[in-house]
């Protein structure tokens, strides 16, 4: 039964693909965006299904469909494993993917290629689904690639503009350079173990000791892999360009689902990457770093979707780090609390950009609180659960991945809070340039000012009351119970670090945490609120012109990577191309043309010359022959 309704979660999305990709010019938006929504919708309602199944039980499923390649010893089957981590990844994927549909409905509206849009949004849930389903590592790369073009199409969609259709190949090009690092690994994968199969691979890894050279390698190599999909340094600067794309494809593949696909295949990877420690500590610099860097940056930015996808690149610093610290639930418990507060923050930005009639400029915005209450509440929500305040959802998965980095070391601790605290205050700062003070559009878009309609607002609500309730599952040991670590114990329970921290410690961690962030989010209300100040037009200078050219990284890779290259294919078509390979095919061309000129003028039509030829050519050819 449960092998059945495996196969039905991917297949539906799928069905909405090929409906809306194959009917596209007879069928109605209302039906193209209906088909759609329940196709995912019905895809939850599935996975809703499967996670009672592995509550009640607990135990894998694998449902085969087919042996998909034999060749030699090498076979991988298309096969589906549901256990409690890929349970989980599904309500994510579905549920926030139904919302995102529903949102879209309204938000695209009046735009022509809607349908377009429907069958690319499906195919991308349907490669997601299969990206945690697979029950191997092949099968897992082939929805690893699949969200990777995807994600082209969806962030190119209005490729008309130039820049937006540059914004799609840069995201193509950067995700190919990790994948390569993902598809080294599954080879080295393949000679060391003889296998793909994740429960065969995971058995054959135990009897290696930490830090074997050929563990090491593989997972920094599935590691690389992880860095460009899910946006760290230094393949990160793919994610804030993708904010070309609309709103919705925002939220959904860089909250929700693709930029989450590193954070899954290192958990689901655990027990690998327990044996190596060394990537371990690499992870968590990375991450830290990462978290650091995104974080800076997003002080400083304007666009409403900029400071987002900075943010975005921040949490899933945080997420890294936590699965560097060896604490993978901790990490997995924050993608789920991102989900639901980051994709509440990305509807919400959209709701907001769709009654400024397109501006996103947080300066030209302002006093929006009485004209959009809806999402103003929302907002306000996503806000407080993203800076970690209690009792939302944000603050108890930000708080286990702090307490795991003051129990590895107190340096780490005060980067992270560092981290938090700098989001605390972008995010408010964001939050009060939009919604308090007066207004600072143009009369135009103030006399259109107007709450979204209903099929936007209602996932807003819905991700709200997840952003305040989503983090009671993991509560602090110190409060009760961690009701997902026990839940996720079958898959990483013998892999994670176990935390182990004296009670009065974490209290005393916990309130630090919160009263700093409570007094940068009064800093911000001071500045911003108080004191009115709005960020000026004019360039800034010094240090913070650094930190709001986001520390000229893109013009580093330019003048490192893409202009050199670019030399050197200019000078490979001009010297290489143009002066040795035509030259030299166009002469053999050339000599060729004119050696048959010459030689053509001996068929002149003279029978007695043929015949006296013939024979001239017999008396050579014996001549040859004798001697």
């Amino acid at each position: 039964m449960m092998e059945q309704i495996a196969w039905l979660i991917p297949l539906l999305p799928l069905l909405g693909f090929l409906i809306n990709s194959l009917a596209n010019r007879s069928l109605s938006e209302g039906v193209s965006g209906a088909v759609a929504c329940l196709s995912v919708f019905g895809a939850f309602v599935f996975s809703c299904i499967l996670f009672a199944g592995q509550l009640e039980h607990g135990q894998t499923v694998i449902a085969p469909l087919f042996d998909w390649i034999s060749v030699g010893d090498f076979k991988a089957s298309f096969s589906l494993q549901i256990d409690p981590l890929s349970s989980l990844f599904l309500l994510i994927i579905t549920g926030v993917g139904f919302l995102i549909h529903l949102y879209s409905v309204a938000y695209l509206k009046h735009d022509d290629g809607i349908r377009r849009y429907f069958a690319y949004l499906n195919l991308f849930v349907f490669f997601m689904l299969l990206l945690v389903m697979g029950d191997n590592f092949l099968l897992m790369f082939v929805g690893w690639e699949g969200v990777g073009l995807c994600s082209y199409l969806l962030i190119g969609y209005w490729f008309k503009k130039v820049e937006y259709a540059a914004a799609a190949k840069k995201a193509f090009v950067m995700n190919r350079i990790g994948d390569l690092g993902f598809l080294l690994g599954l080879i080295l994968i393949y000679t060391t173990f003889g296998s793909i199969s994740f429960q065969e691979v995971f058995s054959k890894a135990s009897v290696f000791t930490a830090n074997t050279p050929v563990i090491v390698a593989i997972t920094l190599l599935l590691f690389i892999g992880a860095v460009g999909k899910s946006a760290q340094i230094p393949l990160y600067t793919w994610l804030p360009d993708a904010m070309a794309g609309p709103t919705p494809v925002s939220a959904l593949i860089h909250a929700a689902t693709m930029v989450t696909a590193g954070i899954y295949m290192i958990s689901r990877s655990n027990v690998l990457f327990a044996l190596a420690p060394t990537t371990l500590a690499i992870i968590a610099g990375i991450g830290l770093a990462t978290a650091l860097l995104a974080a800076a940056i997003g002080l400083l930015q304007n666009d409403i979707k900029k400071i987002l996808a900075y943010s975005t690149v921040s949490q899933l610093g945080y997420m890294f780090l936590a699965l560097g610290l060896g604490a993978f639930g901790a990490g997995v418990f924050h993608v789920l609390t991102h989900a639901f507060f980051k994709a509440l923050l990305f509807l919400g930005a959209g709701s907001v950009i769709h009654a400024m009639s397109g501006e996103q400029d947080i300066r030209k915005m302002g006093g929006l609180r009485k004209a959009l209450p809806v999402t103003y509440l929302t907002f306000l929500i996503g806000t407080l659960a993203i800076s970690g305040i209690p009792p939302f959802a944000g603050f108890f998965s930000k708080d286990e991945i702090l307490a795991y980095a003051f129990q590895a070391h107190p340096i780490i601790w005060v980067l992270g809070v560092a981290g938090s605290l700098m989001t605390c205050f972008y995010m408010f700062r964001l939050f009060f340039l939009t919604f308090s003070g007066k207004f600072r559009g143009t009369e135009d878009q103030k006399h259109h000012l107007h709450e979204s309609p209903w099929q936007m607002t209602t996932p807003l609500i819905v991700l709200a009351i997840l952003s305040v309730v989503g983090g009671f599952i993991g509560l602090p040991h110190v409060m009760g119970h961690h009701w997902l670590q026990h839940f996720l114990e079958p898959v990483m329970g013998l892999s994670e670090t176990k935390l182990h921290l004296d009670a009065g410690l974490e209290w005393g961690l916990m309130a630090a945490s919160v009263a700093l962030s409570s007094i940068f989010i009064f800093l911000a209300y001071r500045h911003f609120v108080v004191k009115e100040k709005i960020p000026a037009d004019s360039a800034p200078r010094g240090f913070a012109a650094l930190v709001a050219n986001t520390f000229y990284v893109d013009q580093i890779y330019d003048a490192l990577i893409r202009k050199p290259m670019d030399a050197i294919a200019k000078f490979s078509n001009r010297v290489l191309e143009n002066k040795i390979f035509d030259a030299l095919v166009n002469g053999i061309g050339h000599n060729t043309t004119q050696l048959s000129n010459r030689v053509r003028l001996i068929q002149n039509g003279n029978l007695g010359f043929y015949v006296f030829a013939m024979v001239i050519s017999i008396i050579v050819i014996l001549f040859i022959s004798l001697i």
